[in-house]
Parts: C-alpha cells; sequence; structure tokens
C-alpha cells in the first residue's frame, strides 16, 4: 500500500515523535508491547541467520511446511532475509497482544479422559447476548495492525504491509531486535513482565531507522535454566533456541498432514492441538502468572518501559472460550461436521479441520490408559478413514492391557 502522494514528503525515516506517536498508537489498537525494529541486522549477524536458515531447512527440520521452503528466481529462501522478499523494506514494527489467562496451565492435574488445546486457540468474542463465539488471532491482530497503519500514513507517505503469520518474515528475528524480549530456549520470544505467552503482528514499511533511534536488545534471562529443553516430550528442541519442528507436537498435531510416526505418538499425550509445554514449564511465565494476578486488582498497570498494559477486562476477541480448556475428549471424539463447525469455524481448529482433530483425539485415546474409549476407537478403526483408522488401531493396542477381562462361562 502506498501513501497519497499529496502527503507530507519531508519524512523518510523514522523519528522520535513518529516512535512515540506509534507506540501510543498501538496501545489504543489493543496491543501490550510494540517496538520498530531495521530491516537489516549487522551484516554479521544477516549473514548468519541466513546460513542457519538454509541448514536447518536442508536438514528436514521444517517438516512438511513447504511456504518455509519457498525460494526465489535465483534460488534464494525467501524467509532467509527479508529484503529478499521485499526489496523496499527498511523497518518493521512490531506489535504483541499477551494471551495470558488464569486458566490452568497444560502441565496441572487434569483428568486422564481430557485433552489440551493450545491456549492461543481458546479466544472467542462476547456478543451483546453474553455468548462467546469463536474467533482466531491473526483476524484479531491484523485488524488492529490495520488501525495502526491508517494512523501512520496519516502522518507520514510510505510503503507498508501488515502481516500476522502469513509474511516472508521470522517475526521472533525482529521482536528480539524491536527490544520487545529475548529469544528464550524454547524458541519463543520473552518478556520479563509477561512472558512468552505473545502473539505477534508484523507492519514492513519503507521508512529508514536511524541507528540512533534503533532500540536496545533485551537482555538473555534464560541463565542455566533448560526446563523447557527438559520437559520436551518428544526431544524437539534439540538445542538451546533450536528446534526440530518435525518433531514439535504443535506441528504433529496442526500442520502434519497424513500419519504420524509411531515413534512421536506416546510423547504427544493428550495434546489434540497445538503445546503449550514449554512454556509451561517456564519460570518467567509463572512470573508472569503471578503478577498479573496481583496487577489485575487495579485493573491496568504499567510496562516498565512505560506503555500502558490492558489486563482486565480481556482484549475483545481474547475472551477465553472455557468449554475448550482441558476438554473431553469423548465431547471432541462425538462431534459431526455441523457440531465441528458451529464450535470451531471461524478459530485456529478451522484450518486443522475435523479429520486430523480426531486422529490427534484417537492419540490422545490411547495415551490415556482410559479403556471406556475403546469401543469409539474400534468404530475409528473399521472406518473408511485410514489415517484415523491407523491412529485407532493403535490406540486400542496402547489400551488392550486395560481392557476389561470378559467374564468365563460359569463366573
Amino acid at each position: 500500500m502506498i501513501a497519497p502522494e499529496d502527503s507530507p514528503p519531508e519524512i523518510r525515516h523514522w523519528t522520535p515523535e513518529l516512535i512515540a506517536s506509534m507506540r501510543d498508537a498501538a496501545v489504543g489498537a489493543g496491543f501490550h508491547l510494540s517496538g520498530i525494529a531495521g530491516a537489516d541486522a549487522r551484516p554479521i549477524e544477516s549473514s548468519r541467520f541466513t546460513d542457519y536458515f538454509a541448514e536447518w531447512v536442508a536438514s528436514g527440520r521444517a517438516g512438511e511446511m513447504d511456504y518455509l521452503k519457498r525460494r526465489d528466481a535465483t534460488g534464494t529462501l525467501v524467509r532467509s532475509s527479508l529484503k529478499t522478499a521485499i526489496p523496499w523494506a527498511r523497518s518493521v514494527i512490531v506489535c504483541a497482544l499477551d494471551y495470558g489467562s488464569p486458566q490452568p496451565l497444560s502441565i496441572d492435574p487434569a483428568l486422564p479422559a481430557t485433552g489440551w488445546i493450545g491456549r492461543y486457540a481458546w479466544s472467542g468474542l462476547r456478543l451483546l447476548d453474553n455468548t462467546l463465539i469463536p474467533t482466531d488471532y491473526h483476524v484479531e491482530l491484523l485488524a488492529g495492525l490495520r488501525l495502526l497503519e491508517a494512523r501512520l500514513l496519516e502522518l507520514v507517505p510510505c510503503q507498508v504491509r501488515c502481516y500476522v503469520d502469513t509474511g516472508p518474515i521470522v517475526e521472533r528475528e525482529f521482536a528480539a531486535r524491536a527490544g520487545i524480549g529475548w529469544i528464550g530456549k524454547n524458541t519463543c520470544v520473552i518478556d520479563e513482565q509477561l512472558g512468552s505467552w505473545l502473539l505477534f503482528g508484523v507492519i514492513v514499511t519503507s521508512l529508514e531507522l536511524p541507528g540512533a533511534s534503533a532500540p536496545a536488545m533485551a537482555p538473555d534471562r534464560c541463565g542455566s535454566c533448560t526446563r523447557c529443553i527438559d520437559a520436551c516430550p518428544t526431544d524437539a528442541l534439540v538445542a538451546p533456541r533450536e528446534m526440530d519442528a518435525s518433531r514439535c507436537i504443535a506441528y504433529l498435531t496442526i500442520e502434519k498432514k497424513g500419519v504420524i510416526k509411531p515413534a512421536l505418538r506416546e510423547g504427544m499425550g493428550r495434546q489434540v492441538f497445538g503445546c503449550d509445554i514449554c512454556q509451561d514449564v517456564c519460570p518467567w511465565n509463572q512470573k508472569a502468572r503471578n503478577e498479573k494476578a496481583e496487577n489485575q486488582k487495579g485493573g491496568t498497570y504499567r510496562h516498565e518501559r512505560g506503555e500502558r498494559l490492558k489486563t482486565a477486562p480481556p482484549t475483545p476477541g481474547m475472551e477465553v472460550r472455557p468449554e475448550l480448556v482441558n476438554p473431553m475428549l469423548s465431547w471432541l471424539a462425538e462431534m459431526d461436521s455441523a457440531e465441528f463447525k458451529r464450535w470451531f469455524k471461524g478459530s485456529p481448529l478451522e484450518r486443522t479441520g475435523r479429520k486430523r482433530l480426531l486422529r490427534n483425539v484417537a492419540i490422545a485415546m490411547g495415551n490415556s490408559g482410559d479403556p471406556q474409549f475403546l469401543p469409539r476407537l474400534e468404530s475409528w478403526a473399521s472406518g473408511e478413514d485410514e489415517v484415523l483408522a491407523e491412529a485407532a488401531r493403535w490406540a486400542i493396542e496402547c489400551l488392550g492391557s486395560t481392557r476389561p477381562r470378559p467374564a468365563a462361562e460359569g463366573e
């Protein structure tokens, strides 16, 4: 998008006043944190990331996520450098929305017959009749970015482009450069006060960011802690800040099509959509939960950098739908297409679809140790969906030892 030609032509770079205006506008648009990063890192840093990303893709760690493997006409990986994909890019506005909530963690005690849906996918919008309808953070964040984009174009002519997980950009790298937080050992961006429950949206701009205006990088405060690495059930975190996405439960339950390798299924536990384990064990997130509980008593509080954080009420469109917290596996299994659509149309689960969700539910049933699921699994095992049938047969084997013994004649 290009601003009208009659806009004031004198500003071609970020000024302190413009940065302050954008920060205020980001708060007004519903974001909890924001920052601006230059599109180019120092040459040596840029080269290191480009090489690392190429090696990461070549090693197969991107799994079936072909969008990460896309190359331009020269054969260069598009996501290896922002300016490869968007030559006019000079800076990136990074906005973060905190989706943390006081509901239970995935690592808290729960009934064996329940599954787990990733925290970010619980979101809903409250209507006037007090009902909650499904929402998708992509849509919610993009609406906020559009408000910010309009405000920027009122102030200065420039090229802009908004993305929420859809663009050729590695958001966490720019979030770190924008000073929002450091990249933790679980590969998530961590802020000292909010933790890592952050969703990111970005606006790529053609405005230069002078060196003097570049924010300071947040210091890495993971220290010697390795709780996230130790807790990952499928060993997807192969080293600090290095993930084999093809082993990540979030990838397996959301992105992976077809059959999931049997060797990874036990580690999936009760996760049916996404995974929060590496975040739930993080001490910084526990600290954030404790601080939010205290600060919510006053309704709002201020971040150490001065942004006003809206901790209560929740951001509109991102309220928690309580039915999705520790949902019963039997409830998910019984959903037909119409029921799935009623509960999940317009939510992140819609993209994964009912068939893949049932595959994940079958695996969670197998890991539950609960023989009550055998009748349902047996019906799936003889069904037409071979992927679901295969997962169901595996789950039946897992539960075989817990199947009630048939009564012998005369007993």
